[in-house]
């Protein structure tokens, strides 16, 4: 029977994972993904942006979305009955590639594969962790909290996720390095605290060739001893460091108004990720919202379709304590 590889592809919250499944899907050239995508909120965005992509390689039944939770933490009740059902198909895919959210340890996934119902069905042909090279340059997983604009008395939770996202890394790719001054001295940087054999690579907009990214042979199932987790001797890891939670408000007439209104949340109430959809009034399709930091991206993706509420609605996740209510006021109001 043959093995199907599967990607794990991790990074922090607005790094450019989804960017870069996208992206895969798009130059498959012929061959069969299935996706498994791990939404940490109670709303799921990313598996819709996916099937927004217009390209007939994104098909329903090939994106499977998991939502409110890390797979980290739910690998028994939810990650191992997905990827059952996609290895068990008539016609199975011919790779799979696990998206994660953006607070999800790797190394969990990465031993569910080494589960004995799926080992003689799937290998990890690696682990590609993205990250954000301006949030790494602004010192956003720095170890010092402070660097980080975090309380000295705290520790910094981004650090940690981070770091063990990078210690399970077989690829890594330095995402958005058309926002940095100097990518190749943040590469070495992320370098240096590599496995041996272990390749930056950089990007902007996730765009990798699948060849570099799929194929890599790394069978990391094999492999756990040399992938460190800080949280090697807890069942998962405490999420409570995190909030998350969706806020609908009315349509957007104006888009530039908008987006700065976004910015003014974000600075205002420490917001780590906002992402979601928008109705524009006079415009047949839906506004896609991505912001991360004091960036905030929108673009149209498809039209709304018949009996789709229009509407719109965004998920929001930072720091445990997060005012929900300040903040969905603050979303509120004409614009």
């Amino acid at each position: 029977m043959r093995r199907i590889p599967a990607t794990i592809v991790t990074g922090f919250l607005g790094a450019g994972k989804t960017s870069l499944v996208r992206h895969l899907l798009a130059e498959a050239g012929g061959h069969r993904l299935a996706i498994i995508v791990n939404e940490f909120g109670e709303l799921g965005i990313d598996r819709e942006v996916l099937l927004g992509c217009g390209d007939a390689a994104c098909g329903a039944d090939d994106i499977v979305e998991l939502a409110n939770g890390c797979l980290c933490c739910t690998v028994a009740d939810d990650f191992l009955p997905a990827l059952t059902r996609l290895v068990e198909r008539p016609a199975p895919p011919d790779h799979i590639v696990v998206e994660t959210s953006g607070l999800a340890l790797p190394k969990p996934l990465v031993q569910a594969f080494a589960w004995p119902e799926m080992r003689t069905r799937t290998t990890v042909d690696g682990v590609v962790t993205v990250i954000d090279a301006a949030a790494l340059a602004a010192g956003r997983f720095a170890d010092d909290p402070a660097a980080a604009g975090l309380p000295r008395e705290h520790d910094n939770p981004l650090a940690e996720v981070f770091a063990d996202q990078l210690a399970c890394a077989d690829l890594v790719i330095l995402n958005k390095t058309d926002l940095v001054a100097d990518a190749a001295a943040l590469s070495r940087e992320v370098a240096a605290r590599l496995r041996p054999g272990v390749q930056v690579v950089a990007a902007r907009d996730g765009r990798v060739a699948p060849t570099v990214a799929l194929g890599l042979a790394a069978a990391a199932e094999d492999d756990l001893a040399a992938r460190p987790s800080l949280h090697e001797l807890e069942d998962g890891h405490d999420h409570d460091d995190f909030a998350s939670f969706a806020v609908a408000r009315g349509p957007v007439a104006d888009i530039d108004r908008f987006r700065d209104r976004l910015r003014t949340v974000i600075r205002d109430h420490g917001v780590l990720r906002l992402k979601g959809f928008a109705e524009v009034p006079g415009r047949s399709r839906r506004l896609v919202v991505q912001a991360v930091a004091d960036r905030v991206a929108t673009h149209f993706d498809r039209d709304w379709r018949d009996g789709e509420p229009r509407a719109t609605r965004l998920v929001v996740i930072g720091r445990r304590g997060l005012d929900r209510a300040a903040v969905a006021a603050a979303l509120d109001g004409e614009v």
